[in-house]
């Protein structure tokens, strides 16, 4: 049976989809992109602000489904600029603690011009 998450401390989908899924044992969030979730609106304008604001809003979705950034097993990481790789890290490495498995790719361009997106499994 899959479990629909849904909180408001995160952005609300801006598509069809879910903030993220309960599927067994495992939580698998959507890509979380710079929303901050009162206003729907990008939230800052560097790889650390928006990066900050991603971390927040995956904290509050796997609260939310019962889960925790030390218990993310993988992560997925979009960047537009690769040159935005070390600032990334930094931010990253707050929040990971557990040092997740992760791959990061770089991509052309991401929804409302973000910088960045994650996205992640983790256990209940």
């Amino acid at each position: 049976m899959i479990k629909k998450v849904h909180t408001n401390m995160a952005p609300e989908a801006i598509g069809p989809y879910s903030q993220a899924v309960i599927v067994n044992d495992f939580v698998f969030t959507s890509g979380q992109i710079a929303l901050n979730p009162e206003t729907n609106e990008m939230e800052g304008t560097t790889i650390e602000e928006q990066a900050e604001r991603v971390m927040k809003n995956l904290e509050a979705i796997l609260t939310k489904a019962g889960s925790s950034l030390e218990k993310v097993v993988k992560t997925t990481c979009y960047l537009t600029d690769m040159e935005d790789f070390a600032a990334f890290n930094q931010v990253y490495a707050k929040y990971f603690i557990t040092k997740p498995a992760r791959s990061c790719v770089a991509v052309k361009q991401l929804p409302k011009n973000a910088l960045l997106e994650v996205e992640v499994i983790a256990i209940l």
